[in-house]
């Protein structure tokens, strides 16, 4: 393996088909690079990960996902878990795209795909990006506890080529059902909180569900994560926030409690759903967060 090969891992079925419909033009622009370029497809959930870790171990130094934030989570996580150091390079082509907006990646793919090759061909020195550590797993963007991984679950669920309207769909389908308000413990470096809430999220990057500046004061390279809490809401509250969510002018309101962290660990009285990075995880009562500065090299 050629030490300055380009591994380009492609997501076909990201953004509802469209990274699988576009390799052929990602490929003939980041050959424009000058530089050999392997591509390699992912066939199911967790096989990207998995090849990524493989790759790297075997001496890969510069890795390239074409998908959304799931695809790169699968990356971030092979990346983190190998013996060797890669970095990575991200072509948005998923549905919310929240990390390519974090690191100021243009959500045109192209766009992103011609300054990716244009920043290898010049041999630019990569940027150094904050990962989260979440129990075993590492996320990019941000993670969540409550009501948003629900609303993760059920925009999966969904098969509709409506964009980032999805998760706005999926927000309006999990209020169909009751809101839970489980009792939480949360220690936060000099923070506590313990009582009922509607969410917990925990973020490295602005956005998510792909419209929701839910963390406008967050920053992904410097050293910290942005916690919030969210007090037991109705579902009318709920409506009413949505405009504010989405532009990030909700930071003042009563429900909200905000925290800088490095370090966070909570427990629940039951199992709860959780996501990192969008992806579902199993249920658990014990979750322990650290940030891990800089520990990803961004091309």
């Amino acid at each position: 393996m050629a030490a300055d090969t380009i591994h380009l891992f492609l997501n076909p079925t990201a953004g509802r088909g469209r990274a699988g419909r576009r390799q052929s033009r990602i490929l003939e622009l980041l050959e424009q690079s000058g530089v050999a370029i392997e591509c390699h497809a992912s066939r199911s959930l967790g096989d990207l990960e998995d090849q990524v870790l493989q790759h790297t171990n075997d001496g890969a130094k510069r890795v390239v996902v074409a998908g959304g934030d799931g695809s790169v989570h699968e990356a971030v996580n092979g990346i983190m878990r190998s013996n060797n150091n890669a970095s990575l390079g991200v072509i948005p082509t998923g549905t919310g795209n929240d990390f390519a907006k974090a690191c100021d990646i243009p959500i045109n793919w192209e766009h992103a795909t011609q300054l990716l090759a244009d920043r290898i061909a010049a041999a630019e020195t990569p940027r150094k990006i904050d990962v989260g550590r979440f129990n075993d797993r590492y996320f990019a963007n941000g993670a969540g506890i409550g009501f948003d991984a629900k609303v993760n679950h059920v925009a999966r669920s969904f098969q509709l080529p409506i964009g980032d309207l999805v998760y706005l769909l999926a927000i309006f389908r999990t209020m169909i059902d009751r809101i839970a308000s489980p009792q939480l413990q949360i220690t936060a470096d000099d923070f506590t909180w313990e009582g009922p809430l509607t969410l917990a999220a925990i973020c490295n990057g602005q956005w998510v569900g792909g419209m929701f500046k839910i963390a406008p004061m967050a920053k992904n390279a410097d050293g910290k994560m942005e916690l919030l809490i969210v007090k037991p809401v109705t579902r009318r509250r709920i409506v009413s926030l949505l405009p504010k969510l989405m532009g990030g002018e909700h930071m003042q309101e009563d429900e909200l409690v905000h925290r800088s962290v490095t370090t966070l660990r909570i427990k629940a009285e039951s199992p709860m759903p959780s996501h990192l990075d969008g992806e579902v995880q199993a249920l658990q009562t014990d979750f322990e967060l650290s940030v891990l500065p800089g520990a990803l090299d961004l091309l």
